[in-house]
């Protein structure tokens, strides 16, 4: 297990075997993203997107809230002299721009969780939630639009009545509600969100690494280009894996009743 290490934009890193941690460090101010958070953020998904030894990451935040959303103070000075450009060598977190992420995330909130939080999380695969957790749309009580996918993938998930009723109003909404519209994969007590999170995480690290990636890629492109281009490209994906050292060694296990050890290959 590595050392927890934080970034310049008070993003910590920590490996644990086959996981990578990212955890937002700004609790003093709820966790909110300036422009170096957002950068940091987005350097540390790369290193994970890099590094084949790592083959799920768990996205959480230190202190009691998850964050409070965007430092608008901050940002809409650089906001309005020309956007925002994440670094060379990252990965949008929400998933807007390219390239995209091919590699799983798990996701962990608690306390607030406003505006860009609730569209980190809907960018993940897993997202686990406290029992204490309040989410709010706040942008248009700011005067700007949600922007990180939550006109997209909110409306899919929750049906586009409860999504606008959301989006719309700035109104808060709590962990049961969040769960009833499939926006979260389970609501725990407070103080177990992250280690049901890293259970998760330890399950899918346990899996094939390719085939994993291959799952979401094929689930991505059903997202972004239709249910047509996605099945149809679904041969192509079995048989492109089909000779791998990991489906012989998982052909394997299973006749010899044992836990498979996929190497990725």
């Amino acid at each position: 297990m590595s050392e927890a290490n934080s970034g310049p934009g008070r993003v910590t890193r920590e490996q644990r075997g086959h996981l990578f941690l990212i955890g937002l460090d700004r609790a003093g101010k709820r966790n909110a993203f300036d422009s170096a958070m957002l950068n940091d953020l987005a350097l540390a998904l790369g290193e994970y997107e890099r590094n084949a030894d790592m083959r799920c990451a768990v996205v959480f935040a230190h202190g009691e809230h998850f964050t409070a959303g965007l430092d608008l103070m901050e940002l809409t000075p650089k906001l309005a002299s020309g956007g925002f450009k994440y670094p060379d060598g990252g990965i949008d977190p929400w998933g807007v721009s390219k390239p995209r992420r091919t590699k799983p995330i798990v996701l962990v909130v608690q306390g607030t969780c406003y505006t860009a939080g609730i569209e980190l999380m809907l960018n993940a695969d897993i997202a686990i939630a406290a029992s204490n957790t309040r989410f709010a749309h706040l942008e248009v009580l700011r005067g700007i639009p949600p922007s990180g996918g939550s006109t997209v993938r909110f409306t899919q998930a929750a049906g586009w009545t409860n999504a606008m009723r959301y989006m719309l109003t700035g109104e808060e909404f709590d962990a049961d509600d969040a769960l009833g519209m499939r926006l979260l994969t389970e609501v725990v007590e407070p103080g177990q969100e992250l280690p049901r999170a890293i259970e998760y995480a330890e399950r899918i690290a346990k899996a094939a690494p390719l085939a994993i990636k291959a799952t979401l890629q094929s689930a991505f492109q059903a997202r972004d280009e239709g249910d047509d281009a996605a099945l149809s490209n679904l041969n192509e994906l079995l048989f492109t894996l089909i000779k791998s050292e990991d489906v012989r060694e998982g052909v394997m296990a299973m006749m010899q009743k044992r836990e498979p050890q996929f190497k990725g290959r």
